[in-house]
């Protein structure tokens, strides 16, 4: 039996936009996904969601709504993602962890090429943004 791997994600939307990464590091460096990381145990997805972004991004957020829950079987473990519309609750960002980041708009959400578990996202956030 696989690994789960319990994460959260923030779908982070400023003016319209909303934030993509792309990962520095490990078996997907080079791909893009919402920022956000691993569940630790006997936390709640929201604060888990509030710390990492804090520690990926250095950023504090306010969760707005919760989006999608996305299950992915991977090679070599199953993700399950909780996936929240965010937003700043300031104007600092700093990556921490990612090689880059970009604000895309709703007609170039297709411009990046995201992790197969985050294309689920994508297509969900289009269908709440149309």
């Amino acid at each position: 039996m696989k690994k789960v791997v319990d994460v959260v994600a923030a779908i982070i939307v400023r003016d319209g936009k909303v934030l993509a990464t792309e990962r520095g590091y490990g078996e997907f460096k080079g791909g893009w996904e919402f920022p956000g990381g691993k569940i630790e145990q006997g936390e709640c997805p929201e604060a888990a969601l509030i710390r990492e972004i804090k520690e990926e991004l250095d950023a504090d957020i306010s969760i707005d709504s919760h989006l999608v829950d996305v299950e992915y079987d991977y090679e070599t473990f199953h993700l399950s993602m909780r996936c929240y519309i965010c937003h700043l609750a300031n104007d600092h960002l700093q990556l921490l962890e990612h090689e880059a980041a970009k604000w895309l708009a709703s007609d170039e959400l297709e411009t990046v090429d995201w992790l197969p578990a985050d294309i689920s996202v994508v297509d969900a956030l289009k269908a709440r943004i149309q």
